[in-house]
């Protein structure tokens, strides 16, 4: 989807006529030239591939004509040719600077959507630091609320099932870590954070399982067999639940939902 939203913003973007130009400037010192050259050697740099001088031809737009509708479109796709060079750090603040100067600009949303674009693109493994992922998340969240019928928050809906599995993923992989090391109350507070911030994700079967294992430590029966019941009836053909199962049957319990539990109150809220 990502590519069609690039052609079509680009197709809005080459819309406006361009005075004829010769050959670029490599953009070293200062030369006064007509807005319409700039702009021009700009973007025959990028449609040649020249990505980083066709940026600072776009650069050289707004400082050589500041807030000109010229230097409006070219922020904008100075913005993009940075995204596309993975220079996401460029990308964000010149899109972000965009947005602050221009936010009623029909072109506001794109500006917008590079942010969360650069944001995305940099998520990684779950074993590392998520904070890319927790900006991604916000990004994204922010182009569905502002622009919330467009093909931008369509694409980003989708994208926001991917932070949010790395983020819940992130807080098992360290409910996991302590579990291991017999640290179960801060174990406990991980798997909790899934089930009341990241319930439709792909890691809810196994944070319930997790659940119930330390709760049968702890020797809380009552929560161990109503996590067990949830998972038992929302997931009941997955191996967490055969696990879940065999522990309560061999302490002579079964899986049995409490509505006094937190787990009850939570997931009736959810589902």
């Amino acid at each position: 989807m990502f590519k069609k939203l690039q052609n079509t913003i680009l197709a809005l973007l080459f819309a406006l006529p361009l005075a004829a130009c010769g050959g670029s400037d490599e953009l070293i010192d200062y030369v006064e030239r007509p807005v319409e050259e700039i702009y021009n050697a700009a973007m025959d740099e990028l449609q040649d591939g020249n990505y980083m001088m066709a940026a600072l031809q776009f650069d050289e737009v707004e400082r050589q004509h500041p807030y000109s509708k010229w230097a409006r479109k070219a922020m904008v796709m100075a913005a993009y040719t940075y995204y596309i060079q993975n220079q996401y750090e460029q990308a964000v603040l010149t899109a972000r600077r965009f947005v602050s100067l221009y936010p009623g600009n029909s072109q506001a949303p794109y500006a917008y959507y590079i942010i969360a674009q650069s944001y995305y693109e940099q998520i990684s493994d779950v074993q590392r630091d998520q904070r890319n992922t927790e900006l991604a998340q916000q990004a994204l969240i922010e182009v569905i609320r502002r622009y919330p019928d467009t093909d931008y928050a369509r694409d980003a809906v989708l994208k926001l099932d991917l932070t949010r599995d790395h983020l819940a993923g992130k807080e098992m992989t360290v409910g996991r870590y302590y579990q291991g090391r017999g640290q179960y109350a801060a174990a406990l507070r991980r798997f909790r954070n899934v089930i009341q911030q990241y319930q439709r994700t792909t890691h809810t079967p196994e944070a319930l399982h997790r659940l119930t294992e330390i709760y049968l430590t702890f020797g809380i029966e009552r929560e161990a067999q109503t996590s067990a019941a949830i998972l038992g009836h929302n997931y009941p053909d997955s191996d967490w639940y055969a696990d879940s199962y065999r522990l309560l049957v061999d302490r002579d319990l079964k899986p049995e939902k409490h509505e006094d539990s937190w787990l009850s109150k939570v997931w009736n809220t959810v589902f």
